[in-house]
């Protein structure tokens, strides 16, 4: 700012005015730019959302203590770092803590903090907060003065950190808004995972095309779902740094009961909404254009959301068409929207706008930084402990030397000078004896000196080669991001639709909108005129597209959770050649189950808790059969898929949420679908009850605490399922009333059989009475039986042993059913990938013990076999 003027002795300074104004308004404009709106592309933090939690972490709020006042936090924050109104930074928390504002929420909260209806939080004098652990771990366990720098407070009475010690790009992650002087910043959130993906691609080929890392970074994850419908803006955004990236609500038409429930209505039901989009403010509007008449064929507008999501119901009259009605709420109301993209942030205290990659090169940048500097201040602390040490060996050496000194010297100072000379230490050295207390001098402690002198030794070494060779701490930075993938990554809430596939689909919703249209001339003429998301309407109002072809292909599972579609004809020549080359591969995924189907179908997806959900094929991103190399496409993860009340379900990151996947209208009316639980219930449930399935999904199974669903069959009366334990026991039972009745949805179903202590279920599977079954253990054995060697049982029983183990502690890992073509893989703990031909196994009795199929390590074990 200018001078200030010393009025009492009656200065006066000379200045033009418009160089004062234009002075005075950049010192606050780039005050208001560095210092409260823009975020840092380091830790991805503004200066208030930085000092909030830093005061948090000084107040000992970790993840594992007590929740304390949000109070106590602001008026620490105001009183230490940050001189401005307490109800900003009160808003700032609790933005931190919604998770429908926050990809990746930094804060927990306790107490009411708002909702997507915009009800404002509680005071902060109720509410509870303390660090989430994505941001105790992510941001605060590694700070310090040695690894970031620290700089005065407001009065210079505190120090606070200018940026933390972010392990990942918040910045991409929880994404930012804010409104500066003459520019603006508004970033929108992506997922945890793929952006790991594209980290570690960039420090491994830092030439890496966009095009390859737009396919590890599709486009934003919106905390609130929804589907984006064009990616020409996500193109623009990433490259240029701003873009208007087009985004919808996901509505279904549904069959809903009437009030007297009798009989049942049409009607669209919304289940996720674009980002910041208020659900109360977007009713209230929606029912307003109702009431003025600009959208007709809507009789009711009820909202019946819950804790477990979202759920607007909006009843049709009859002679209402859904298509029509739900291309007026997207062309009217905020049920499709756009997101502004402006990806600007501050490097180097400058405002710059900023590429994907840029944003990622300048964290990977800054993590390099950082590691290094944490790295440099170990090695000085091992350093400096190892030369102690080293100093207190030489003294028990010569211990006689060192009583002898200490006996004769006057006073300490005399025995620290006597030590230098006599023993050639140093000054630290000599102190650190004086102060060796004399249970030190004990043969068990010097063995501890000399264990700890090693390892210090070989920290040393581990840390001068990190600083050394970039290499080495680029590969400690990509072991760091995967740790964190994994604890804190969790499946795509957004679902990216291409262009011409949403015009497809939206096409052939709307193909009957002017075949006996319903629209008057003033809806028609509205259509010309220029709103919000005119490029992206556009496609909705595309009449002229033919639905798409139907295709017959085939959907390819694998072990991590993926999903790809292929041509039938292309997947033919794709399976003879992996067939003909089955080799053990490490770390690598794999084909666990492939379905034929054509392009009008729907898949039912099982999960562990007992829920069926759909899923069109036509949804599922096609690729090509040459696309299988580690850099190419090979599909995408099927959770990703489905609908948010599924993602919603997944409380972790398991591979193994689904369990099982068939194509519904290809099943036949006589089939049924075999359930078992890991506490050992079985049930039969008739496909015709799967006839209602929507998106937001429907149990098939009752499930008691503690119990999941395992496995799931299709199978018919008169086929067999056979039961495998852990233990090598084999129960074969016959499907029909006596010993599997039919039951509802909502039925637990019956116990199938009695489970030893220690044992549990490996393996369920249907099959006719001419098929073999085939076996593998744990340890690498494996051998084929004849299904005809067991007996028919009852469920209940015990079954009856059918593999011998060479040792004690081997114990049967899974059964596949024995069919010609049948390809085994076998998945160990050490990650390895070994596929074999079932057929090339010989057949044996139960009491046989089978040929050793795998070579395996000491300690390595087989964990999971599957069958395609």
């Amino acid at each position: 700012m200018a001078k200030q003027l010393n009025l009492l002795s009656g200065q006066v300074v000379t200045a033009a005015l418009h160089i004062e104004m234009q002075q005075s308004y950049l010192e606050y404009a780039m005050s208001v730019i560095i210092g409260r709106a823009l975020p840092d592309v380091r830790d991805g933090q503004k200066p208030v959302h930085r000092r909030i939690l830093y005061a948090m972490h000084e107040l000992g709020l970790a993840p594992d203590r007590p929740f304390r006042k949000c109070a106590r936090v602001v008026g620490d924050v105001l009183g230490k770092y940050h001189p401005h109104g307490d109800q900003a930074v009160y808003d700032a928390m609790v933005r931190m803590i919604q998770d429908f504002s926050s990809r990746y929420p930094l804060i927990d909260g306790h107490g009411n903090f708002g909702s997507i209806d915009n009800d404002p939080a509680a005071a902060m004098r109720y509410t509870e907060s303390r660090l989430a652990s994505i941001s105790n771990e992510g941001l605060l366990t590694q700070i310090g003065e040695a690894i970031v720098d620290y700089t005065n407070n407001f009065d210079g009475s505190q120090q606070e950190p200018t940026v933390l010690p972010a392990q990942l790009p918040f910045l991409l992650l929880n994404g930012s808004s804010g409104i500066a002087v003459g520019m603006a910043t508004n970033v929108p959130p992506h997922n945890l995972g793929e952006v790991v993906d594209g980290l570690i691609a960039l420090i491994d080929n830092p030439n890496l095309s966009d095009e390859k890392l737009f396919r590890l970074i599709p486009g934003p994850d919106f905390p609130t779902g929804g589907e984006i419908v064009s990616t020409d803006g996500i193109i623009d955004a990433y490259t240029k740094g701003r873009g208007s990236i087009p985004i919808r609500g996901v509505a279904t038409i549904e069959e809903v009961p009437t009030a007297r429930g009798r009989r049942t209505k049409r009607a669209i039901v919304v289940t996720e909404l674009p980002y910041q989009v208020n659900k109360a403010g977007w009713i209230e509007k929606t029912a307003d254009l109702v009431n003025a008449g600009k959208i007709e064929g809507i009789s009711d507008l009820r909202d019946e959301s819950d804790r477990s999501g979202i759920r607007v119901v909006i009843e049709l009259k009859r002679e209402a068409d859904p298509s029509v009605v739900l291309h007026h709420l997207y062309q009217h109301t905020d049920l499709l929207s756009k997101f502004g993209a402006i990806m600007l942030a501050l490097v180097d205290a400058q405002p710059r706008q900023l590429s994907l990659r840029d944003f990622l090169q300048e964290f990977i940048s800054f993590r390099e930084q950082t590691l290094t500097r944490r790295y440099s201040n170990d090695l000085e602390i091992a350093q400096g402990r190892c030369h102690i040490v080293e100093g207190l060996l030489k003294a028990l050496t010569d211990l006689d030397t060192t009583i002898d000194i200490l006996r004769n010297a006057p006073d300490g100072s005399s025995a620290k000078v006597s030590f230098q000379e006599s023993l050639g230490l140093s000054e630290n050295q000599a102190d650190a004896i004086l102060a060796m207390p004399m249970r030190r001098l004990t043969g068990l402690e010097r063995q501890k000196l000399e264990e700890e002198y090693e390892q210090l030794r070989g920290k040393i070494q581990e840390l001068q080669g990190l600083l050394s060779d970039r290499r080495l701490l680029l590969r400690s930075l990509k072991k760091e991001l995967r740790t964190l993938k994994r604890k804190y990554g969790d499946p795509r809430r957004t679902r990216i639709i291409v262009q011409a596939e949403s015009n497809a689909s939206v096409s052939q919703q709307k193909s009957n909108v002017e075949i006996g249209s319903q629209e008057t001339n003033k809806e028609a003429k509205g259509r010309g005129r220029k709103s919000k998301g005119t490029a992206v309407e556009s496609q909705f109002l595309t009449l002229e597209a033919a639905p798409p072809p139907t295709e017959e292909v085939v959907i390819e599972f694998t072990h991590r959770g993926y999903v790809r579609r292929l041509l039938a004809k292309e997947f033919e020549k794709h399976q003879i050649d992996k067939k003909s080359n089955i080799i053990i591969e490490n770390n690598d995924d794999f084909t666990i189950n492939i379905i034929e189907a054509t392009t009008d179908q729907t898949l039912v997806v099982l999960t562990r808790s007992g829920k069926a959900y759909p899923l069109k094929v036509n949804d599922i991103p096609s690729g090509s059969n040459r696309s299988t190399t580690r850099h190419e496409y090979k599909g995408v993860p099927l959770v990703t898929l489905l609908s948010l009340s599924a993602t919603k379900e997944m409380t972790d990151a398991r591979q193994e949420f689904i369990i099982a996947q068939f194509v519904l209208q290809e099943a036949e009316e006589n089939k049924d679908l075999i359930m078992l639980t890991q506490n050992g219930k079985i049930k039969r449930l008739p496909l015709s009850d799967l006839s209602d399935i929507t998106n937001r999904g429907i149990t098939v199974i009752k499930l008691k605490e503690e119990d999941e669903l395992r496995y799931a069959n299709l199978a018919q009366v008169g086929e067999q399922v056979v039961l495998a334990t852990s233990g090598g026991r084999l129960l074969r039972l016959e499907i029909d009333e006596e010993q599997l009745p039919l039951m509802g949805r909502t039925a637990q179903g019956s116990q199938a059989t009695r489970l030893r202590k220690q044992e549990e279920l490996v393996g369920c599977v249907t099959l006719d009475g001419e098929s073999n079954l085939f076996l593998v253990s744990e340890q690498g054995y494996g051998k084929r039986i004849a299904i005809g060697s067991l007996r028919v049982a009852n469920r209940g029983g015990i079954g009856q042993n059918a593999f011998q183990f060479t040792r004690q502690t081997d114990v049967l890992a899974g059964i596949v059913v024995s069919r010609s073509d049948v390809v085994a893989q076998m998945l160990t703990t050490e990650g390895k990938v070994c596929g074999m031909m079932v057929d090339s196994v010989k057949v044996y009795g139960q009491d046989d013990r089978g040929n050793r199929l795998v070579k395996l390590g000491a300690k390595e074990r087989i964990i999971k076999v599957v069958g395609y």
